[in-house]
């Protein structure tokens, strides 16, 4: 008997998809082994280490693969020397935990490697002193820190005492930038924000708003006013003082991953309102950007300035002084392709249809051909609440099981780079439009009725699917940030690549 071709493709990706995951977390690991090095003034090649390390794979290999594994062994060990050999930058802070810095810059470049750096505070000078990085990022709570250790500040730095790029020259000196402002000037430009002669209100004082106020200044913005929660323009008189601001940046951590459902201010108190800006970047849509958007408010978030300031930073540690000022064309397309990618990757696949319409088919194999981690809300619900969503309508009603239903879609909307299948109904709640618009790619898929299951979806079968559908139609065109519109399809792999090609058209990194 033959074997099924394409059964064992599908096995093979599986596969792929383990070794690019292994490969990864090997190149990573070493990575930080030539640093280590670095530190301790070992050379990066290991003749001996690499010739036992062979030796023992060998007699560990299995029939298929031993005479293959010295040869492929070979050329890992010559990658990862290479790897290991680049000019290493990284992300100075105290405690990181998870940053796209690291992707970021790979993604920017292969000029250098790029790493974490966390440090205690009485480890700076030693820090700065060693020199083992070519130069690194700054974050809170190092950005001061960093300024007052740099032989020579550039303007940006200089003017707001915070310096958030280093750069250890050839010759002795230790330089400080500030490329903040840079990602900020980079983002209101992408979404068509003009500040010049605007009355702008930055909400917070910290670094992020110093960064801010000099990216406006030098955009020429108008009247520039700040406000924090003891300020002397505060969250108490800031509706009298700032009323008639026209802009409104939002550097404070309120609406932030995990305390998303916050927003820092009202905005139907300041009727000049015309554009709304917010540092964050997860979730992807803050609660005051979607809050602005309902108001027809031009609006941006934080993602194009991370990457944009990132971008002027990797010019820096390349040794482009020249290309790191310049917002051109070639920045542009550098940026935009990489903020498309983050995107991409940093949201959720949120699939919203009918019941019965297959997202629970499409979530399963857009989760094997990705690797991403499969969600169903369902599912979800049943572990969470101890039975079905058709035993909770059942026993207490619809009205009780939409309450359950948000609860447990919340907790896994926030987070980020999921596929998940969303149950049918869930868009005729309004309360759950934010939590699927904050950090998802909303899929709808569309599908003819008479093709619709209908078995153990007890609203489905008490009202009728026509109804149902009638009902919802609107809300699910509403949400969906792309529609799949598909028939029947001979098989279900024909069916998941005409929706691959859709998605993909609509921008999707699937």
């Amino acid at each position: 008997m033959a074997y099924d071709i394409n059964e064992l493709r599908k096995e093979i990706d599986a596969v792929d998809l383990d070794l690019l995951d292994c490969i990864e977390r090997r190149m990573a690991i070493s990575r930080k082994i030539g640093v280590s090095k670095r530190e301790l003034g070992k050379d990066i090649l290991d003749s001996s280490r690499e010739k036992s390390k062979i030796s023992a794979l060998l007699a560990n290999a299995g029939f298929e693969s031993k005479e293959y594994v010295e040869e492929i062994y070979k050329t890992i060990f010559e990658v990862s020397r290479a790897h290991q050999n680049k000019p290493c930058f990284g992300l100075l802070g105290r405690t990181l935990g998870h940053s796209y810095s690291p992707q970021i810059h790979s993604l920017l470049t292969n000029e250098y490697s790029y790493t974490i750096i966390e440090r205690e505070p009485e480890e700076l000078d030693a820090l700065f002193a060693s020199r083992v990085y070519g130069g690194f990022n700054v974050t809170i709570p190092y950005k001061k820190e960093a300024f007052a250790r740099c032989d020579v500040c550039d303007e940006a730095a200089s003017e707001t005492g915070s310096v958030n790029t280093v750069v250890f020259g050839k010759d002795g000196k230790t330089y400080g930038y500030n490329t903040d402002y840079y990602g900020f000037m980079f983002m209101l430009r992408s979404a068509g924000i003009d500040p010049s002669g605007k009355k702008v209100l930055v909400l917070g004082t910290g670094g992020a708003a110093c960064a801010v106020t000099y990216g406006l200044r030098t955009m020429n913005a108008g009247d520039i006013k700040s406000c924090d929660l003891e300020t002397e323009i505060n969250y108490s008189n800031v509706y009298d003082i700032c009323k008639d601001s026209e802009i409104i940046v939002n550097c404070t951590p309120v609406g932030m991953y995990p305390k998303v459902d916050n927003c820092v201010i009202d905005l139907d108190r300041f009727p000049a309102l015309e554009a709304v800006c917010d540092v964050i970047y997860n979730p992807s849509r803050t609660k005051l950007i979607q809050e602005a958007q309902k108001r027809g408010l031009k609006t941006c978030g934080g993602l194009a300035m991370l990457v944009a300031q990132a971008y002027k930073s990797s010019r820096f540690f390349a040794g482009d002084i020249e290309g790191a000022g310049r917002i051109d064309s070639k920045a542009e397309e550098a940026i935009g392709r990489v903020v498309g990618i983050l995107e991409s990757r940093m949201k959720n696949i949120t699939i919203i249809g009918m019941p019965g319409c297959g997202k629970s088919l499409l979530a399963r194999m857009l989760a094997q051909r990705t690797g991403r981690e499969l969600v169903d809300l369902d599912q979800a619900y049943a572990e969470k609440i101890g039975e079905t969503p058709a035993d909770t309508i059942m026993t207490q009603g619809e009205d009780q099981f939409r309450l359950n239903e948000t609860e447990v879609a919340k907790e896994y909307l926030v987070k980020s780079g999921l596929i998940i299948s969303s149950g049918g109904g869930i868009v005729t709640q309004e309360r759950n439009d934010f939590w699927l618009r904050c950090n998802s790619n909303i899929i709808y898929l569309d599908r003819p009725l008479e093709m619709l299951a209908s078995k153990n979806r007890p609203l489905s079968a008490a009202k009728g699917v026509e109804v149902l559908y009638e009902q919802r139609k609107d809300r699910y065109e509403a949400l969906g940030d792309i529609r799949i519109s598909l028939d029947r399809f001979e098989s279900k792999d024909d069916f998941f690549e005409a929706a691959l090609d859709i998605m993909r058209q609509g921008g999707l990194d699937v």
